[in-house]
């Protein structure tokens, strides 16, 4: 379980020198055009789930639905996020095969932020992320889903920020990672007031 102090600290790692996170030519994909909420994405990640736990068994602790197809009413790019958590995620024998003979492949290996290790879907498209028990980034992942479930200001300022950032990236020619770097300061200042509401900020008395 990570402490309150690693759950509010963003660890944004960069590769270390001489290393790309990309698996076999994968890169960031430039399609950053957004739909509106699709019910059917919660019928999308239940199948997903049932496809990791099948091939995994009990090796599968965790399998949550997470970013903006989780929360309905805001926007998304039609690509499902699922969190898996795993044992160790560096133990890539006890995972990687199962996953790919079940329709994944793997696309980015990341162990020095979180373990963290990205699949992608052959016939769904799927961002499926894996990391350990202890990883603060899944804790994340599920404070902001949730937040944004239960206000709607705040999903709204989210959908605000992520419709502007697509139309700036689409008009650039950039890719997802500098979509997304368009939305961190909205991200960012939702997540203090989620941190804050939590406990795990705490306001000066």
């Amino acid at each position: 379980m990570p402490t309150p102090l690693e759950i509010v600290t963003f660890g944004d790692a960069p590769a270390p020198e001489g290393l790309s996170p990309w698996v076999d030519g994968a890169a960031p994909s430039t399609d950053v055009a957004l739909e509106e909420h699709d019910p059917r994405w919660a019928g999308v990640f239940a199948q997903l789930e049932a496809r990791v736990r099948e091939a995994l068994g009990a090796r599968a602790l965790v399998v949550e639905h997470v970013g903006s197809t989780a929360v309905p009413g805001l926007p998304a790019k039609p690509v499902v996020d699922v969190d898996l958590t795993v044992a160790d995620p560096d133990d890539e024998e006890g995972y990687v095969p199962a996953l790919v003979r079940a329709g994944f492949v793997l696309r980015v290996r990341e162990p020095w932020w979180y373990g963290h290790r990205l699949f992608g879907g052959t016939d769904v498209r799927t961002n499926l992320h894996v990391f350990g028990p202890d990883s603060a980034e899944t804790m994340r992942h599920r404070i902001f889903r949730d937040w944004l479930r239960a206000h709607p200001a705040d999903r709204d300022l989210y959908r605000d920020a992520k419709l502007a950032a697509a139309q700036h990236a689409s008009a650039a020619g950039e890719h997802v990672e500098e979509y997304n770097a368009r939305k961190q300061r909205v991200i960012r200042e939702i997540y203090g007031r989620a941190f804050t509401a939590a406990g795990l900020i705490r306001q000066p008395s």
